[in-house]
C-alpha cells in the first residue's frame, strides 16, 4: 500500500487545518480544497481542531446571549 504517508505522518500546519474547519462549519468548501485537506491534514488535529471551534463557538453564543439579557433588550 503506498498511498502516501499514513494519517498520523501527514504534514501538519495549524493555520490550515483550522481554516479548513472553519469553512467546514459554514458548509462551503471548493472541491480541489477539499481534496488537498483530505491528502494533507492530519485527521486527528482536524477532530482537535473541531473540538476546540466547536466549544468557542457555543462559548461565543453563550456570551452573546448573556450580554443581550443582561442589557434589556430581550424584554
Amino acid at each position: 500500500m503506498s498511498g502516501g504517508p499514513s494519517p498520523t505522518q501527514r504534514p501538519l500546519s495549524v493555520v490550515q487545518t483550522f481554516k479548513a474547519v472553519a469553512w467546514s462549519f459554514f458548509g462551503v468548501r471548493r472541491a480541489a480544497d477539499y481534496e488537498r485537506d483530505v491528502q494533507k491534514l492530519n485527521p486527528v488535529h482536524v477532530i482537535v481542531a473541531g473540538v476546540i471551534s466547536a466549544a468557542l463557538f457555543v462559548g461565543a453564543v453563550l456570551l452573546l446571549v448573556r450580554w443581550v439579557v443582561s442589557s434589556g433588550v430581550a424584554t
